[in-house]
């Protein structure tokens, strides 16, 4: 009498690693899908934030934020509308809360150059990027990282380390210590140096010179 078998014949082993190979597969696709899309979106900040600063300037021949006349040629908002000095600098550093580097958003949004709230007393007024980071701006001297140049820096707050090598690569060099888009470790306050020493699980403040 012949016994029944028990266990896999080598064809249902077969067809089993087959599987769990394409499940993984599709995983790892899936999150380089999610992860291309984090970066397209933390890009697509740096560079309409970018449009917005130069379209300003063009407009009305002032900076946004410094705009001494924002008042008087900005369409009214229902809230107060707050003038800066004129003086052809953006002050502040890019995460004030105050002053003309937090008024600028209000400019540029009244401007039609971003959406967003203009009041600026709402929580939702400073703006976020994919990644739950405050986005902001300065002048030069004011840069949070060392070695910056441009008119203007932006910065990009909170962004995963996974993130930073490939975000660098669209818009500058890959290489984060240098060039015109840098990234420092997001813990440290003030002057950070830049770093092409990134650890894919912490998180870092990425600025852009333009």
């Amino acid at each position: 009498m012949r016994r029944n078998q028990s266990g896999f014949t080598l064809l249902e082993v077969a067809i089993v690693m087959v599987i769990i190979g394409l499940m993984i597969g599709l995983a790892v696709k899936g999150q380089e899908f999610v992860n291309n899309s984090r970066v397209k979106s933390l890009a697509d900040d740096f560079k309409s934030i970018q449009v917005a600063l130069y379209g300003y300037q063009d407009r009305f021949r002032a900076l946004p934020g410094d705009d001494r006349n924002a008042s008087s040629h900005l369409p009214d908002a229902g809230t107060p509308i707050y003038n800066g000095n004129g003086n052809e600098i953006i002050s502040g550093n890019w995460d004030s809360g105050s002053g003309e580097s937090f008024n600028l958003w209000q400019h540029i949004r009244l401007a039609g150059f971003l959406q967003g709230t203009t009041d600026i007393g709402l929580d939702a007024y400073v703006p976020l990027n994919t990644s739950g980071g405050a986005l902001g701006v300065s002048e030069t001297a004011a840069a949070p990282i060392k070695g910056l140049k441009g008119n203007f820096i932006i910065c990009s707050d909170n962004i995963a380390g996974k993130l930073v090598k490939q975000l660098d690569l669209t818009m500058d060099d890959g290489n984060t210590a240098v060039g015109s888009m840098r990234a420092t470790d997001a813990t440290m306050d003030g002057n950070g140096i830049a770093t092409n020493d990134i650890d894919e699980s912490g998180f870092y403040l990425t600025c852009l010179g333009v």
